[in-house]
């Protein structure tokens, strides 16, 4: 049996310090072979930079996937094109800079990822997630022995809708982008682990990995606020996926959470 743990979104330092801090050893004790993790909310809580997806990469992650936040970091679109561990989201336009997939191998096992934006309350230009993944999954044929399909969207309809689509023609269909875990991991009927959303690594203590007050006050008068990053109760929050390796197909899916 090969494991993948993909972790959710990564929140400014506090959940970069515990990736960090608890990676290494997950590895070990978890038999880990693959680790991929969102990384779009690394720099203060919005976007990437060069420095700091080398910083997560180097703590054992193996590749970084991207959302909606992919080009909040001045400087990024010229730096992710050096990166081909990192991933934007496949349904960007095609004129968008990085690369749309990645794969890692482990045991002589490949694993491609790729991530899709829903379309549901969100304000990228994205192409349709459900014809972008038929797509990818085309292209991807004869690439790799497994494929893991990130659903970075609002509506938990819309990413649900796209668990069910994909069922048995790929081995997980994991969500993120809303930071709070569902309680809905399970494996589909053909296959096909799911998972609504993996949760955030970051600050509990706050809302939605922010500090409180700001936030707050922001829903009650509608004035414009800065929202720093929150610092208490952090938490690593991912999805363990167990892979068949003769038939690439998942054969459990569980949350995972680490505290400090």
């Amino acid at each position: 049996m090969l494991k993948l743990l993909f972790i959710g979104d990564i929140v400014g330092r506090p959940g970069r310090d515990i990736v960090a801090e608890k990676l290494p050893r997950l590895r070990t004790e978890l038999a880990l072979d693959f680790v991929i993790a969102n990384a779009e909310n690394v720099a203060a809580g919005a976007g990437i930079t060069e420095k700091l997806a080398k910083s997560i990469l180097d703590c054992g992650v193996d590749a970084i996937t991207l959302g909606d936040h992919v080009w909040d970091q001045r400087g990024w679109e010229t730096e992710i094109v050096g990166l081909d561990r990192v991933c934007r989201p496949a349904n960007l336009p095609k004129s968008n800079p990085g690369w749309d997939h990645v794969i890692v191998e482990k045991r002589g096992f490949r694993v491609a990822m790729f991530t899709v934006l829903g379309r549901t309350y969100m304000n990228l230009k994205a192409d349709c997630p459900f014809l972008c993944a038929d797509r990818m999954i085309e292209q991807l044929k004869g690439q790799a022995d497994a494929i893991v399909v990130e659903i970075h969207a609002e509506a938990t309809s819309e990413k649900i809708a796209l668990g069910w689509y994909l069922d048995g023609r790929v081995t997980a269909v994991l969500g993120t982008h809303t930071h709070v875990p569902t309680a809905d991991a399970c494996v589909l009927p053909k296959g096909t682990a799911f998972m609504c959303d993996v949760g955030m690594t970051g600050p509990y203590a706050g809302v939605l990995g922010r500090e409180v007050a700001p936030v707050v006050s922001r829903f009650i008068d509608g004035m414009p606020k800065r929202f720093e990053v929150a610092e208490g109760d952090v938490r690593l929050s991912g999805a363990v996926v167990d892979i068949s390796p003769s038939m690439a197909r998942a054969e459990k899916i569980e949350l995972l959470t680490v505290r400090r």
